[in-house]
């Protein structure tokens, strides 16, 4: 299930009903603060029995700028932090990516051979992996 990026009714709601959670976190700093919050919320949920089969199966890095020390630091948090559940794929900041929705496309549709597109064929394949007995 993909949700809105908040807590509200809506998030609660799909990880009272979801196996695992993937998270997409963009390479700022507000976004670790959502992070460990979203971490939190999984635990209480699985604590109260609501969801006792609900886990953290990753984090997907997304916007990534590589000319910023910020994008560098936040991935590095994650990994000092939660070094099993990071993607080893980052999905890079693209004015493409950007453009796709308001044309009503996905990347794939929008620019199959940019970065972006790479990026998310590889994040995909990076999940199948991680998911094979």
């Amino acid at each position: 299930m993909d949700t809105p990026p908040s807590l509200g009714v809506l998030m609660t709601s799909a990880l009272a009903a979801c196996d695992e959670v993937l998270t997409p976190l963009q390479c700022e700093w507000f976004g670790l603060e959502g992070l460990a919050k979203i971490l939190h919320v999984t635990a209480q949920i699985c604590a109260s029995g609501v969801n006792p089969r609900i886990r953290h199966e990753g984090v997907l890095m997304t916007m990534y700028d590589g000319r910023t020390n910020l994008s560098r630091q936040v991935i590095d948090q994650v990994e000092r932090h939660l070094p099993q559940m990071l993607y080893k794929t980052v999905i890079p900041r693209s004015i493409r990516l950007g453009e796709a929705p308001s044309f009503g496309h996905t990347i794939f549709e929008h620019d199959p051979s940019g970065a972006a597109a790479d990026a998310y064929l590889k994040a995909a394949r990076e999940f199948i992996k991680r998911h094979k007995p």
